[in-house]
This record gives structure tokens, sequence and C-alpha cells, in this order.
């Protein structure tokens, strides 16, 4: 009975100066610095993220991109522009900057404006490629 007491004994000790040993040199001096991402740093890849930015500019005045003729089209189904209509979303496009593309987009959400279809694979290509320079 005794040598079973002290076998638990012993393996109690090893365990503990295993365990210390463990801590002691994988311990890192260096601080793991967790940053929480911002409405500047959102890229798409967590929703909770673009929740939170949709939610945070809804209680903010809307943001205008020289477009305010873009909300007759309020409500309108986004696969329902006449050429022409695409054009003028077009024109508001490429004359902003890239990096406000995506501002500009969620400006539209807010005010019920459909981006056209014919236009969405060129606004997402435009918020894809300020996303990619952000984290170079």
């Amino acid at each position: 009975m005794n040598v079973i007491v002290v076998l638990l004994l012993a393996l109690a000790a090893g365990a503990i100066i295993i365990g210390g040993l463990h801590f002691f040199f994988s311990s890192n001096d260096e601080e793991t610095i967790v940053t929480k991402p911002t409405c500047d740093t959102c890229n798409g890849d967590d929703s909770r993220c673009e929740q939170e930015c949709m939610l945070e500019a809804a209680t903010k005045q809307v943001e205008y991109f020289d477009d305010e003729d873009l909300d007759r089209f309020a409500g309108k189904p986004s696969d329902s522009y006449s050429e022409e209509e695409v054009e003028e979303f077009r024109d508001v496009l490429y004359t902003m900057r890239r990096e406000e593309a995506k501002a500009w987009n969620r400006s539209l959400i807010l005010r019920q404006v459909n981006v056209p279809d014919q236009l969405k694979d060129e606004l997402i290509m435009m918020m894809e490629e300020d996303t990619r320079s952000e984290q170079n």
C-alpha cells in the first residue's frame, strides 16, 4: 500500500515539474495584441463586422456622393434599369475614388436604392481592389 502512495506522489510531483517547465519555456515575453475590426477595416469576411457597420451607418446622416438624383430609383428592382439609367450609376461610380466604393454602396442601401444588376460586378471588383490594397 505504501508503494502505491509513494508512486502516486512521485507521479504527481513529476507532473507538476513537467507542467512548470512547459509553462516556463513556452511563455512568451511578447504580448499578443488583438484589434477589433472597425468599419474602416471591414472587408466582407466577417459578416458581424458588416452588420455592425450598417447599424452604425444607419444612425448617421446619409452620405451623398453628388448622386442625390439617384434617390428617384428608391425601391426599383435591380433588374429593371434601362441602359441610360445604368449609365447614370456608372458615371457616379467612376467619378469617385476607389476607396469610396464601399461607402457609396452603404449609402445606396440606406437610401433603399438598388444597384443595377449590370453594374454590380464592377462595383464588387472596385470594393475588392480597395480591400486588397488595404491589406498590402
